[in-house]
């Protein structure tokens, strides 16, 4: 049987507001013939769980020719507290988080505002692989093949007004799903939701990536499934997970780390290996899947490795000053 409700049955809250449905309605029709003008690339097929294969995502020039970590190395030592302090915490916890439906909102200082549902990102959006280095503030690093597609290119689509001088990010806030959100010793203190920025000349750069999938496969819970965001040349933390809002601003966000000890974790955070940490040296490196006894610790690279490409962003700052 089939139920037809009337008009005065339907609450205000459950009608979708006519600017978000037209704005989603416009992001489709231009998201479809951007990618239609670039055929060349096949558009990805509605993969959306954890570990399905990613078929056509094409090969990066703007990876690096390191070796990459072992996926067992990738998907098993992690910082995300969300699921527990301990490296080994992500992979036990996130199991039976749920990724699917997902959407992720965007607001603020832009155009089409909406809530945009994850395969939507999929459907419209060619993906790549690069393999970019990753390089944590604990002095740890590992080389991980990301798949994703450049944050600018859903930047452009969306048109951030002239106000908009900032990108923040807000992780999901689900204590239920997510024990490290849970206030006592299992959790890390922090303030969650989780939130993280950058400046919009940054997250306009080509190397900054949404990325949904590593090593070939949709992202693993514990790496920040479905969607997160990676920034090769900053300290991992600043590469959010599980991102469920975007949002254009014209000051310069309050990030989670930044409340939580600002001391010791700037805004930029960018990898430099001559600002310490106040607990510890950032000269030096260990790379995951190299630990062994005899194994050396790498020297610590400036902008991890990506001065080349992104020195340019930070002319004539002091960069000691905004670490």
């Amino acid at each position: 049987m089939v139920i037809i409700r009337k008009p005065a049955d339907i609450k205000p809250s459950e009608i979708t507001p006519k600017e978000i449905y037209l704005n989603r309605r416009r992001f489709l029709r231009e998201a479809a013939a951007v990618a239609a003008a670039g055929a060349s690339a096949a558009l990805l097929p509605c993969v959306t769980q954890a570990g399905q294969k990613i078929p056509n995502a094409r090969k990066s020039p703007l990876s690096t020719g390191e070796k990459p970590t072992s996926v067992q190395d990738i998907t098993s030592y992690n910082n995300f507290y969300e699921f527990g302090t301990d490296k080994k915490d992500p992979a036990r916890n996130a199991q039976n988080f749920r990724t699917f439906p997902w959407s992720v909102a965007i607001e603020g200082e832009v155009k089409k505002p909406a809530v945009y549902p994850f395969e939507d990102f999929l459907k419209h959006f060619p993906l790549e692989e690069r393999i970019y280095r990753l390089r944590c503030v604990e002095a740890w690093s590992m080389v991980v093949p990301w798949v994703g597609f450049p944050l600018r290119d859903l930047i452009r689509r969306l048109e951030p007004t002239s106000r908009a001088k900032y990108v923040e990010f807000t992780t999901l806030h689900d204590p239920e799903q997510m024990p490290g959100q849970k206030p006592g010793l299992f959790g890390a203190g922090l303030d969650w939701p989780y939130v993280e920025g950058l400046r919009l000349d940054e997250a306009m750069h080509p190397l900054t990536i949404l990325a949904v999938g590593l090593y070939g496969e949709m992202l693993p819970n514990q790496n920040g499934a479905p969607i997160r965001l990676v920034v090769p040349w900053k300290y991992g933390f600043k590469s959010i997970k599980s991102i469920v809002k975007i949002r254009f601003v014209e000051k310069q966000p309050l990030t989670t780390w930044m409340k939580a000890g600002p001391s010791e974790y700037g805004f930029y955070s960018n990898v430099n290996p001559t600002v310490d940490h106040p607990r510890w040296s950032q000269a030096a490196e260990r790379r995951i899947g190299e630990d062994s006894l005899f194994s050396p610790k790498r020297k610590t690279l400036m902008f991890n490795g990506y001065a080349e490409q992104v020195a340019s962003l930070y002319t004539g700052m002091d960069l000691k000053k905004f670490f």
